[in-house]
Order: C-alpha cells, then sequence, then structure tokens
C-alpha cells in the first residue's frame, strides 16, 4: 500500500512539473515572438525583379579604366540594345566624353559613388555627399540626374538605403554576377550568365573586364535568342506600390 501511495505521488508531481514546464515554454515562446516582433526588419536593395515578362536588365560598373568603353558601346548598338552604367565620380572627372557619349546613345548613367568606398562605413552626411557630387556631374554633363544608385563592392546598410532613398534613388544590386574582374576566361563568364539569368535578372559586368569584348557579343545573342528583352535597370524595377522579399526580389503589389 505503502509503495501505491508512494507512486501516486511522483505521478502526480510529474505531472506539476510537466504543466510548470509547459507554462514556461510557452510563456518563452510568447516573449521570443514578442522580441522579435520589435526588430526591425533590414533594408535591402533591390536584387533582381519578380515579374512574368522576359524582360531583364545588363550593367557595367565604371571605376578604373576605359580600355573597353567604345567597344562595348558599339557592340551594343550592334545588337540594339539599352543598359545602364554605372559611374563612379572619379571616373566621370577623367571621361567626360565617354559619360557624354554613353548618354547620347541612349544608355542609362546610374551613380556608383564619388569616391568608391564602403559606404556602409559611412554617416548620413557622408553618404549624401558622395552621392550629390556624382550625380551634379553627371547630370552637368548629360542633363539628366541619375535615379538609380550601385554602392561600391555591393557593401550596404539600413543608413545607406534610407539615405539614397530619400535622395530620391533606388539602391540597385545584382542577382547575376558574371564574375568578369576575376580574368578567369569568355566562356566562364557566358556560361555563368546565360545559366543563372532569368525573368527579372540583374547581370552585373564591369566596363574594363579583359574579355569584356569578346563575352559580351556571345552573351548578348544567348539572351536574345532565349527571347529575353535586355533594358536599362530604370525600365525594369517598379518605381513605387512595391515590395521587397527576403532575397531582395521586387514584387509589384497588388
Amino acid at each position: 500500500m505503502k509503495v501505491i501511495v508512494i507512486s501516486i505521488r511522483k505521478f502526480l508531481l510529474s505531472i506539476v512539473l510537466l504543466a510548470i514546464c509547459s507554462t514556461v515554454l510557452v510563456c518563452s515562446c510568447y516573449v521570443i515572438k514578442d522580441a522579435m516582433a520589435q526588430i526591425p526588419e533590414k533594408k535591402l536593395p533591390i536584387y533582381c525583379v519578380d515579374t512574368q515578362e522576359k524582360k531583364i536588365a545588363i550593367s557595367f560598373d565604371a571605376a578604373w579604366g576605359d580600355a573597353y568603353t567604345k567597344n562595348i558601346l558599339d557592340t551594343l548598338d550592334k545588337y540594339d540594345i539599352k543598359t545602364t552604367f554605372f559611374l563612379v565620380g572619379f571616373w566621370v572627372d577623367k571621361h567626360p566624353d565617354l559619360v557624354k557619349e554613353i548618354s547620347d546613345r541612349g544608355h542609362e548613367i546610374g551613380n556608383h559613388s564619388s569616391t568608391h568606398p564602403k559606404m556602409s562605413l559611412l554617416s548620413k552626411e557622408q553618404i549624401k555627399q558622395e552621392l550629390e557630387t556624382t550625380s551634379d556631374k553627371i547630370e552637368k554633363i548629360t542633363k539628366k540626374r541619375p535615379v538609380v544608385f550601385r554602392p561600391p563592392f555591393g557593401d550596404y546598410n539600413d543608413t545607406l538605403i534610407d539615405t539614397a532613398s530619400s535622395l530620391n534613388y533606388y539602391t540597385i544590386q545584382w542577382d547575376v554576377d558574371s564574375l568578369d574582374w576575376k580574368e578567369i576566361g569568355v566562356e566562364h563568364v557566358v556560361d555563368r550568365v546565360v545559366k543563372n539569368t532569368k525573368n527579372g535578372s540583374i547581370v552585373l559586368f564591369h566596363n574594363n573586364a579583359k574579355y569584356v569584348s569578346e563575352y559580351l557579343p556571345l552573351v548578348l545573342e544567348k539572351l536574345k535568342s532565349q527571347g529575353y528583352e535586355i533594358v536599362p535597370i530604370s525600365e525594369l524595377i517598379y518605381k513605387d506600390n512595391f515590395s521587397m522579399d527576403s532575397t531582395g526580389r521586387q514584387k509589384k503589389n497588388n
């Protein structure tokens, strides 16, 4: 009889402990949930666009060198394609004639900072100076002010996204990196870009990549043969009434 009583007590104690643990667990979940809800979402640039259309954008970053830029422009003319060139301020200073030619040939010019710094390390005022100094230079030459901005090194934080937005820039990244700066070879770039491009993609190239004159025609031919329409970035992205998913894909709100 004594053994039975002890067993019952142990059983009841187990139930009480289980109930206490369950209550603590539930409370902890609510606490964690509330804490998570109070953490602001990280701001994201636009990596690509959610669209059913076979439409993509190709971009060239220009910071150092100009050796292949006219050849790029000639190739783009040959295939009747317009793209976006992101220019750094000191590149604009060195090559004002090319800046004007890029614009005159119908391509979009984007802002790529003034001195090519890691902009997540800058203050809000320093970010403003980096952006506005370069846009002023570009506007003086082309009579057009950039509306898209790409941070050097793809480096950003919430302050950068918010500051750029307050100055009416759309901050742009990419979802297809050609890795042309690695100078691995023509075939590598072509395969990488064609394999990874999809509706709404933004492709990253560099104007002074070693093999750009060779790989660019091949990439354009393959993408066009797959039915892609290639447009400047500002013609691909949504300008208003949009949201961003956790991968940086821009979506049009219904």
